[in-house]
């Protein structure tokens, strides 16, 4: 598998780590209300923690990430340029890697910042495919 794709496996694996850490702090599963929560068909959930509701919001945000991510990345790679996006997908997945802790701690204009560099890391990623 080349890096490029390795990086699509990552970015998933995190996408669905962050869901977890998401669902996990909002509904507060380490308590026994919070599991049932988790477990229950979700109708009449108690309103999210400040903490839980960030983690559901930074989980959100990751999807929306790969949904943008992959299919650059694919598309780079069927096209035999992995090369030129690497370095792209690279900066994208790591900011994406710090984003999640910061946007969980509520940091507020580090975690705008750490946004607009793996931002510029899917910018990257379009220019040699357009």
């Amino acid at each position: 598998m080349t890096p490029l794709l390795t990086l699509v496996v990552y970015t998933a694996i995190l996408t669905f780590a962050a869901i977890m850490l998401g669902a996990v702090l909002r509904n507060r599963e380490w308590t026994p209300e919070g599991l049932r929560a988790g477990l229950s068909n979700r109708d009449d959930l108690p309103e999210a923690t400040p903490l839980g509701g960030r983690a559901v919001r930074a989980a959100g945000n990751t999807i929306e990430g790969l949904i943008l991510f992959t299919p650059l990345a694919l598309v780079a790679h069927a096209a035999g340029m992995d090369a030129e996006v690497l370095l792209g997908a690279q900066i994208f997945f790591w900011a994406r890697v710090v984003y999640l802790p910061v946007y969980i701690a509520g940091i507020t204009v580090v975690r705008s910042l750490i946004w607009g560099v793996g931002l510029a890391g899917l910018v990257m990623m379009l220019l040699p495919l357009l």
